[in-house]
């Protein structure tokens, strides 16, 4: 809009200097109009946790500092690191003269397919009859937010997550809609699984509500339960016709064997449950900042699949449209070609075995340098992270003397360790735990 110059300036004639003079108090007129009328009163936001550590991590000058904080992989160098048969997969859609056309509201079908596949196994049942509906995702955070809105329009009120948890799931679920109520899981005295906590809040929950579980590697404690106590939980679920939601996250990343960190999703399934499954590609494939997830249902039949789907896709359409396409090529890419899909297991179990083996350095370290507490617990733990028991005076302490950033409830991201740096961080522990 163009607005015009007072008529005294037009009639006497202006300066360059005069007009510029005019247009900057008029700017900061504006300016300020701007700011009391709309944002002068919003308040600055709480930094995020893992962001802010980052950064604070970033300015630290001190040589040998060391970030233990991110869930992202990275190699014995420190470095990010990419899969060979993603850089593969990346060669040959290169080649393939591929458009950037708009993706459909669910996604692309042949990723979600193969996905689906992926977790639940190529003969499961539920595949075979063509009942589970499925949509790509926003990775996991995306998809978990897409169920969560979708509950909270189809009836449900409240949601049960594990104490602890991954820190995003609690604002995830308030945010769509839900009431967030946790169920005990995990023993901080003892450094081990509190099942019996777990079985006797699980059975408390009132019939037909939502209950979130951690697939395999379980974000933060990297405890998980055993098959046959996941089999008990299927039946008290089973009895409390409980809606069972899965956040798979580390699928051959854990152990470094697919099929087995599917392992609890598998036996809910073939116990006749119809379950909600959100998987990420971010850990097991690196693709973190590709996006890449697979949200699924699974239904009574056909007819309550295409139901669901379309409520999904209900859910999905004002929020982002359609999910993004490259990441999802990629993993089709891999997972279409059983030389790649070989490959890619092999590199994914190189990225387990690694972390595993800076567990047992990191455990062996904190023995031979004298440290009086028991790190069992390390070894025994299983994914990206390890919850060490770090109290937040220790883990400051850390920070605040030896330079490792990690969060505050003591979580380490095993990825950070390495053969070069496992010993400074073993001997920063002994020190601050004394």
């Amino acid at each position: 809009m163009f607005r015009q110059l007072p008529r005294e300036v037009i009639r006497r004639g202006t300066s360059s200097g005069s007009i510029s003079a005019i247009s900057s108090a008029r700017t900061a007129t504006g300016a300020r109009w701007a700011s009391s009328l709309h944002w002068a009163d919003i308040p600055m936001g709480p930094p995020d946790a893992i962001i802010g550590l980052t950064e604070a991590y970033k300015e630290d000058t001190f040589e040998q500092k060391v970030n233990v904080g991110v869930g992202a992989y990275r190699s014995d160098e420190g470095k990010p690191y990419v899969l060979p048969c993603v850089r593969e997969a990346e060669t040959i859609l290169m080649g393939q003269d591929l458009d950037h056309e708009y993706s459909g509201i669910a996604g692309d079908p042949e990723f979600v397919k193969l996905a689906l596949g992926f977790a639940y196994g190529e003969d499961s049942k539920p595949l075979t009859e063509g009942r589970v509906a499925g949509v790509q995702a926003l990775s996991g955070t995306g998809g978990l937010r897409v169920f969560g809105e979708t509950l909270a329009r189809h009836g449900h009120k409240r949601i049960y997550l594990p104490n602890p948890t991954w820190g995003n799931h609690i604002p995830i679920f308030k945010n769509a809609g839900l009431e967030v109520h946790k169920y005990r899981y995990y023993d901080t005295e003892n450094s081990d699984l509190d099942y019996d906590g777990f079985v006797a809040d699980v059975k408390d929950i009132p019939e037909g509500s939502c209950v979130l579980f951690h697939a395999c590697a379980h974000n933060p404690t990297g405890m998980d339960p055993t098959i046959d106590q996941w089999a008990e939980l299927s039946q008290i679920v089973k009895d409390k016709k409980l809606l069972p939601f899965f956040d798979c996250a580390y699928q051959g990343f854990a152990s470094g064997n697919a099929p087995q960190d599917a392992a609890a999703i598998r036996l809910f399934v073939e116990e006749g449950h119809n379950l909600a499954l959100i998987q990420s590609f971010s850990k097991n494939f690196g693709l973190y900042g590709q996006r890449v997830g697979a949200l699924s249902v699974v239904t009574a039949n056909e007819d309550e699949k295409a139901a669901v789907e379309s409520q999904l896709k209900i859910t999905i359409r004002p929020m982002y449209s359609n999910p993004p396409r490259h990441g999802a090529r990629i993993v089709k890419t891999i997972l279409s070609d059983p030389r790649l899909t070989t490959d890619f297991i092999d590199q994914c179990k190189g990225m387990a075995d690694r972390i595993n083996d800076m567990r047992s350095k990191l455990r062996g370290t904190l023995e031979e340098v004298g440290s009086t507490h028991s790190w069992e617990h390390i070894t025994r733990q299983i994914g990206m992270f390890a919850y060490s028991g770090l109290q937040k005076d220790q883990v400051m302490a850390l920070r605040e003397n030896h330079h490792i950033y990690c969060t505050l409830d003591g979580r380490i991201s095993m990825a950070g360790v390495t053969s070069k740096n496992v010993e400074y961080i073993a001997n920063a522990i002994h020190e601050v735990s004394k």
